[in-house]
């Protein structure tokens, strides 16, 4: 049987085989929330360094009318027309999403562009998927720095990791972990721990508050061994990261201030990084690791 990456021509293959798609790998996009439509925008006012060639949305009806807006917007497709007609799959539709588009997208030969991270922790057969199939699965630093250090530095031995957020109460609202224990935040005056505890089940308990920790699990001990606190924050005006590091390489610290977008629960460092793993996805020059 064919392989089905051969659809993506000669340059395409070489490009793969190399770890990097090829300069003007067509790029299509998945979700037109906060994030898509942020992508959108810097794609439309020319900062995007990509070719946008695709958007689909289970909201079809407030993707089409939002691309309506844009002045040379890619088109609207459905989803198995978008993977078909791209090289390399960018997914910001939330964790319930990544799963079947993985999967369509590995089985069709096809990268992809993950930035819900935590969807991958209980999945780690689709990690598996990507490197059988000889895809390659991008998951962007998003909302924290210092992920280089950390892959770094778990090469050896490390003697301490902890990872601390602190949100507004806003940012957290909704999360199933506080609604299954009835904890309510509004009206909250002081700060308050909310969660301490293994990144697995953080990531269960706040799907769409800690991808950050889902990353930096993935770059260091795994999502069992990496433990995260997070603390809701009366008053704050940011999501803060705090990741601290210590191990025979010597010490890292890193603090993010990321200053939310118009949704609460992402920052906008968060789109600024997508950006630019879109942009370095597509480029053969690679800086960091």
């Amino acid at each position: 049987m064919p392989d089905p990456r051969d659809a993506r021509g000669a340059g395409a293959r070489h490009g793969a085989k190399a770890g990097v798609a090829p300069e003007g790998a067509r790029v299509g996009l998945v979700g037109c929330g906060t994030l898509g439509r942020a992508i959108l925008r810097a794609h439309a006012e020319g900062k995007l360094k990509a070719r946008l060639t695709g958007v689909t949305s289970r909201s079809a009806g407030k993707a089409r009318a939002f691309l309506a807006r844009l002045p040379d917007a890619p088109p609207f497709l459905e989803r198995s027309e978008l993977i078909a007609a791209c090289d390399l799959i960018v997914e910001a539709a939330g964790a319930s999403a990544v799963p079947d588009l993985a999967r369509d997208c590995f089985g069709a030969g096809k990268d992809v562009l993950v930035i819900s991270a935590g969807a991958l922790l209980d999945r780690p057969e689709l990690m598996e998927q990507a490197r059988e199939r000889g895809c390659r699965l991008i998951l962007p630093s998003g909302a924290i720095a210092g992920i280089d250090g950390i892959k770094a530095a778990c090469r050896g031995r490390i003697d301490r990791l902890t990872l601390i957020t602190r949100k507004p109460p806003a940012g957290l609202q909704g999360a199933p972990y506080l609604r299954q224990r009835g904890i309510r935040l509004d009206g909250a005056t002081v700060e308050q721990e909310v969660f301490y505890g293994p990144v697995r089940e953080a990531v269960r308990g706040f799907p769409e508050n800690v991808n950050v920790a889902a990353t930096v699990s993935l770059a260091a001990l795994g999502p069992d061994k990496t433990l995260i606190r997070i603390l809701a924050v009366p008053g704050l005006q940011r999501n803060c990261h705090t990741v601290e590091v210590e191990g025979e390489f010597g010490s890292l610290k890193v603090e993010i201030q990321n200053i939310p977008t118009e949704n609460p629960r992402t920052g906008k460092l968060t789109a600024l990084s997508m950006l630019r793993a879109i942009e370095d996805a597509v480029d053969p020059v690679r800086i960091g690791t």
